[in-house]
């Protein structure tokens, strides 16, 4: 079992960044307004709320949660995505979040095999969960769709990033 010892310190930042990758992923691929963007966002909290109380879930994710819900992990995970997402436009954001959830692939292949088809499935459900939160292309009195077409290409490529 893989935990915090076993990863460098920017590579346990990269594990802590990744649920928000995960969903920011998402929500840059269809930027759907203040109001689906909250709802976009208490989704991936949802999903980090779950994975606490679920006695099911991987210790690696686990350990990640653990470490997240502490001031010191919200703080480096946040300090993170400033680093590298402040001042993009979505589509680049999007780009970048593939990409770092290829790194996150990469590094739970060398360092954690025995973890890593669980996180990266957790990672996974948190996009989608993310990408069913908010309707897609509607007014403030309905319409739209669960999933736009952008989101459902985004989460193919996260899948195929994830290896998932």
């Amino acid at each position: 079992m893989a935990d915090k010892t076993s990863f460098t310190k920017d590579e346990w930042s990269l594990l802590l960044k990744s649920p928000m990758i995960a969903g920011m992923a998402i929500t840059a691929a269809d930027p759907s307004g203040l109001w689906g963007l909250l709802k976009e966002s208490f989704a991936g909290g949802a999903a980090l709320t779950q994975a606490a109380t679920d006695s099911s879930t991987n210790a690696l994710v686990k350990a990640v949660v653990a470490d997240f819900s502490t001031g010191e992990g919200r703080t480096a995970a946040r300090d993170g995505m400033k680093a590298e997402f402040a001042g993009g436009k979505p589509a680049d954001i999007k780009t970048k979040s593939v990409d770092s959830l290829r790194q996150v692939s990469a590094l739970l292949a060398a360092k954690a095999p025995g973890d890593a088809a669980a996180f990266k499935a957790w990672l996974r459900e948190i996009s989608q969960h993310t990408a069913e939160a908010a309707m897609e292309g509607g007014s403030l009195f309905g319409g739209g769709v669960q999933v736009s077409d952008a989101e459902k290409a985004t989460l193919s490529e996260i899948s195929s990033a994830l290896g998932v």
